[in-house]
């Protein structure tokens, strides 16, 4: 008989009891059951009944959700339905303190146990009532085996870190990483290897567990007694002394009641003790708090509504601590439940990657947040002070550095994404909608910098603001009789207006016109009268002798000017008017699209079809030289692109195909200004999937547009990440129309202080780059990296706009889209929060890899399961650049883009450079253990050039010893932090807290103590050390050794590595004469042309790679020698100034520009 066997199977397949006690009434608060944990009046409380009750309740805990629910709510078998909860008594209870985690254990629950030999077993686990042992049943062994001493252990990991977990392959991917956790105990360091039901529950056994470990006095009932104290029992308790921060905590709130009570009674009235706890806790709904407190009165039988400071600070408590701060609190204090300047220090620069983060700084930081008094002037931020720091803008998941202008601005126009409406001055669709000057200021006001201006001839010799389709189309004129008709004068007095609100940079009005030339040259008066001085005018630009127009000037530049975007007269055409071709697909019909049948986007499933028109024959339109000499950048369509493809394909000895949308005609001569051009939704769309790297290079110099395609006559927005991967600098988008392609415009636009500009990765702007965006690997050279995100909670959910009955409850999930190249493209989602109103409890992880950081989006989206249709709560876009590790709040926003009041996520961010192949890095040793035998080395491509092949040839020493040193490093690091029983995500800082612990001996000395050598942090044993502990140190030496290697090699090979690639780029200027010299023509001159820019591509990046591994090592040791101090592991003869020259030596390299793996900032 197996040792399974026997127990309970009921929790083992779906987390259901076998048994449901009968129904009783059950509250609306999420937490965890305690004893007594409804505070009831009477004493009694002992019996068999509620015992038996308790132990039910424990069992029917579920597998993954954030409390552990009342038994008695029966599970409607095959459905789950909203309802709306009449109960006002409480049944559930939040875990805020040890006390309670203490009192949960003693009550006991399922943990299933984790064998080596890939086995589980469900076990009852209960701490004794004088905390001296865990007892365990069913088991084989008599009650006294089936225990382990609490003084014997010596350390509690969280997660799948120990061998057990790491070697059990298959069955350990299926097992939750928050639910598990493991018992190091014993003089070997043997691990009792436990999964819980939920995260929530790990976290109390963890918690508890520490909290013996910091505070042994109380092991063994030296408090005297049995039970815990709070648990409502009569006959006294283990007496578990209050921490540092709760004492501090009480003490406030009970300055803050006395504030508010006048008469000094120790009494208030429900109404101030509701503004009160409403005013200390931001965001907390007054209709719960106002439940809360009459919950209590009910259960104590008061006939009174006043409210003591007891029930006052009972209240708060229940309602103000959230489980997932206070476990992240207690993890970092050491159970004191506060955080000292220290504790803080160690937690920005080790989980929150603030490298350079300083005492005085997390003072400051401590006096801004700390609510008490008390806690202010003695230096310690509490629960309620971290929280607030947690919810604070600088605790917020985007950068604070891209809150501002924070990229380079002095590049050409062309080298920029920029954001672009599209007829944002049209309400409702593009048919019947009518012009309106409200849109305009909408778009500007949200930082587009290219606003199109549709203009048609008006009475009265004045332009109007609108949409003309021409005579082959049914004009439903939008200028209706109880509309008045919006006229071009006053639609660039608003432009002018809110120009430069938002951003300072240049703003592009794109013209879209069918005016006569009588009404152009109104236009133009107008824009000369409006716009002033402001208007960029052509006539200072610089043409090169050739005839071609210089590069585009920078957006630094064109600071505070207009620049007009239209048809342009050819310079030779003489005269006051000249006539130029017109586009169809600009102005509503034709196009590649002409004849098709469409569905309406978004309409498929109504079968609504939609014939596009067919082109009219080809038009001309009659342009006025003043409104043409206006215009700065000239519009022009895909013909160019065609051109320009063509005549660099007849460079390589190819003749240019003719293009798709205009077949056999000629090309067009090299235009001597400056151009746009404007290709359509469906055109480019197919450009990008056939011929992406075409399209980014002619991205290099011309700006490109993209408009929605003329079917969208619902002003339905296009996805902006599909052309923006081909580099088309502006996607337009109906800024009128909220949805999921507008959040992710306003994501990417976010990324440099909303000016409306955003710059493109650098293979897009430099001269010679490799970049295909449909390659798994779409930059060579450059591994993909690992982005790790866990979902920790919401709060403040409202529910859906629109939804249901007064007192429903919302069933809330949130969905994670990563947006970016395709490769990167993912989406996942939590499981769904059923009926747990609005402060979720998730904890999931997910794992997204990343091959172009540069281009990914991340996209929250919240949404309320239900059957008919999910209803949307919230989202909230943010480029992955732009993403700060460690944990973070997600403020989350509204369907039209507006901050929805203090409603956010909470999150834990790490991001780190993939070792291995395959698939997303799990925690196996696999991906961690490649010698160098079995490591992959870039590789350069052979071009065919004896010249080129000669000096990449070079490159190969030098790279292969850069891959070593960066490899040697990552995986020394991966090696320490697996001897410490900790995943490879894990930080320094824990690994050195899990060395401590070791080396600690019972009087509380160290075996070893670090000493500076040469700079660099090494540990000398002090006392004769056991065999694990040795191994332990070693592998410690080791990964200092390698970092050491990296740190003073890199520079050198580095140099090697630029000194190969300025000599390939010297080449360059010649690459078309030695192409010749060797004879190579056809698909070997493309076939040469392609492996130059690979090469040159894959050693600029390797060269990136090896600095930033630099700056990553130097963070480390830094990191290594901060927490080796706060651990306790420096001399007493050094420890003086051991750290302040540790810390000098490691501040002399400042951060490079890159962002390293751990996005170090060095702010506070």
């Amino acid at each position: 008989m197996s040792e399974r066997d026997g127990c309970g199977d009921g929790l083992y397949g779906d987390g259901a009891p076998d048994f449901i006690p009968p129904r009783v009434s059950r509250g609306r608060r999420s937490g965890v059951i305690l004893p007594g944990g409804g505070g009831g009046g009477g004493g009694g409380g002992g019996g068999p009944d509620s015992d038996t009750i308790l132990l039910e309740s424990v069992k029917a805990a579920p597998r993954r959700s954030s409390i552990i629910k009342d038994p008695s709510v029966q599970k409607v078998g095959g459905g789950r339905k909203k309802t709306v909860s009449f109960s006002s008594m409480p049944s559930e209870k939040k875990v805020s303190s040890a006390a309670d985690c203490l009192a949960f254990m003693q009550g006991g629950c399922e943990l299933k146990k984790i064998r080596p030999n890939s086995r589980v077993y469900c076990r009852f686990y209960t701490l004794d009532t004088d905390l001296s042992c865990l007892r365990w049943e069913p088991s084989k062994k008599d009650s006294e085996r089936a225990r382990l001493d609490v003084s014997s252990i010596k350390e509690v990991r969280t997660g799948k870190s120990t061998e057990t977990f790491l070697h059990n392959g298959p069955l350990s991917e299926h097992l939750a990483e928050e639910a598990a956790f493991s018992i190091i105990h014993g003089d070997e360091y043997q691990s009792l290897d436990l999964v819980a039901l939920s995260a929530d529950v790990a976290n109390i056994w963890v918690t508890g567990l520490r909290y013996l470990l910091a505070h042994p006095s109380i092991i063994g009932g030296a408090g005297g007694g049995c039970g815990v104290v709070g648990g409502g029992q009569g006959d006294g308790g283990v007496a578990v002394e209050g921490s540092l921060g709760s004492k501090i905590r009480s003490e406030w709130l009970a300055a803050e009641f006395a504030l508010v009570d006048e008469d000094g009674y120790g009494i208030v009235s429900e109404d101030v003790a509701v503004t009160t706890v409403c005013k200390l806790c931001p965001g907390i709904k007054e209709a719960k708090v106002r439940l809360r407190f009459k919950e209590i009165q009910r259960s104590k039988e008061k006939l009174t509504s006043h409210v003591t400071r007891e029930e006052f600070q009972e209240a708060f408590c229940e309602l103000c601590t959230r489980p997932d701060v206070y476990f992240l609190l207690v993890q970092l204090s050491q159970d004191r439940e506060c955080l000292d300047p220290q504790d803080l220090r160690l937690f920005l620069e080790t989980e929150q990657g603030l490298s350079l983060a300083t005492t005085e700084g997390c003072w400051e930081l401590l006096k801004r947040y700390e609510p008490s008094a008390q806690g202010r002037e003695r230096g310690l931020l509490g629960l309620d002070g971290f929280a607030r720091y947690l919810q604070s803008p600088e605790c917020q998941l985007l950068d604070p550095e891209h809150l501002g202008v924070c990229q380079d601005m002095n590049l050409p126009l062309a080298h920029y994404y920029i954001s672009t409406s599209y007829r944002s001055y049209l309400l409702d669709d593009q048919v019947h909608g009518r012009a309106d000057l409200g849109g305009l200021i909408k778009a500007l006001q949200s930082g587009c910098r290219c606003l199109e201006l549709g203009v048609t001839d008006g009475p009265e010799g004045e332009p109007l603001l609108g949409v003309d389709y021409g005579p082959d189309i049914s004009r439903h004129h939008h200028h209706h009789h109880h509309h008045s008709p919006v006229t071009i004068r006053s639609a660039l007095e608003v432009v002018n207006k809110y120009a430069f609100l938002t951003s300072q940079y240049p703003l592009l009005l794109y013209l879209c016109h069918r005016c006569s030339p009588g009404q152009q040259r109104t236009m133009a008066h107008h824009l000369k009268k409006v716009f002033g001085s402001r208007l960029y005018t052509p006539d200072a630009q610089h043409v090169s002798l050739g005839g071609r127009a210089t590069t585009l000037p920078s957006p630094e530049q064109l600071k505070g000017r207009i620049l007009l975007v239209g048809k342009k007269l050819p310079p030779e055409e003489e005269g006051s008017d000249g006539e130029v071709s017109e586009e169809d697909e600009e102005i509503g019909g034709g196009g590649p699209l002409a004849g098709r049948r469409m569905t309406i986007p978004g309409e498929e499933e109504l079968g609504v079809v939609l014939v596009v028109p067919p082109p009219s024959q080809p038009r001309k339109l009659s342009l006025h030289r003043e409104l043409s000499d206006l215009v700065a950048i000239a519009r022009t369509s895909s013909r160019s692109f065609y051109a320009q493809r063509g005549s660099y394909k007849q460079t390589q000895q190819q003749s240019p195909p003719s293009s798709p949308s205009s077949p056999g005609s000629p090309v067009p001569p090299e235009l001597p200004y400056w151009t746009m051009c404007s290709l359509g939704e469906g055109e480019a769309g197919r450009l990008t999937s056939e011929s992406p790297e075409d399209l980014v290079v002619f991205t290099k110099r011309t700006l490109t547009r993209v408009r929605p395609s003329s079917v969208r006559l619902d002003s339905s927005n296009p996805n902006p990440q599909g052309y923006w991967k081909g580099g088309v600098q502006l996607v337009a988008l109906n800024q009128q129309t909220p949805g999921a392609m507008l959040d992710l415009h306003r994501g990417r636009f976010t990324q440099n202080g909303g000016s409306g500009y955003v710059l493109r990765p650098a293979v897009m702007r430099d001269e010679v780059s490799y970049f295909s965006a449909h390659t798994h690997g779409c930059v060579p050279g450059v591994p993909p990296q690992t982005l790790r995100i866990k979902v920790i909670s919401a709060h403040n959910l409202p529910k859906p706009q629109g939804s249901g009955a007064k007192g429903e409850v919302i069933d809330p999930y949130v969905v994670l889209e990563l947006h970016g190249v395709p490769a990167d493209c993912a989406e996942q989602r939590t499981r769904t929060a059923a009926q747990n109103q609005d402060e979720p409890m998730f904890d999931e992880t997910f794992e997204f890899q990343v091959n172009m950081p540069e281009l990914a989006l991340l996209r929250f989206v919240v949404l309320d399961d239900d059957y008919i249709g999910d209803d949307f709560i919230g989202q909230y876009s943010v480029a992955f650049e732009c993403l700060q590790p460690g944990y973070r709040n997600v403020p989350l926003l509204g369907l039209a883009g507006d901050p929805l009041p203090h409603t956010s996520l909470f999150v834990h961010v790490a991001i780190t450079n993939r070792r291995g192949g395959g698939k997303a890095q799990r925690r196996g040793l696999s991906v961690r253990r490649v010698g160098r035998r079995g490591r992959e080395y870039v590789s350069l491509r052979h071009t065919g050039i004896k010249a080129l092949d000669e000096v990449f040839k070079q490159a190969g020493g030098p790279l292969k010893e850069a891959t070593d040193l960066r490899e040697d490093a990552q995986c020394s690091t991966a090696g320490f932090k697996d001897q410490c029983g900790l995943p490879t995500v894990a930080k320094l800082k824990q690994c050195i807290q899990s060395l401590a612990t070791r080396l600690q001996s019972p009087e509380g000395a160290m075996g070893a103590a670090m000493v500076l050598r040469e700079g660099y942090p090494c540990l000398e044993p002090q006392v004769s050390l056991s065999e694990a502990t040795r191994k332990l140190l070693s592998a410690y030496d080791t990964m200092i050794s390698a970092q050491k290697q990296l740190i003073e090699n890199a520079d050198g090979v580095q140099e090697r590595i630029d000194q190969v690639h300025r000599e390939g780029m010297d080449l360059h200027e010649d690459l078309s004469r030695l192409c010749e010299k060797e004879g190579l023509k056809g698909r070997k001159l493309n076939k040469a042309v392609e492996s130059f820019t690979w090469n040159i591509t894959v050693l600029k990046g390797q060269s990136d790679l090896l600095r930033g591994a630099k700056m990553d090592s130097l963070d480390a040791l830094r990191q290594l020698a901060l927490a080796c101090e706060a651990c306790g592991l420096t001399s007493s003869s050094s420890s003086s100034n051991s750290f302040s020259t540790a810390e000098l030596h490691y501040s002399s390299h400042p951060a490079s520009g890159r962002r390293s793996s751990t996005h170090g900032n060095g702010r506070v």
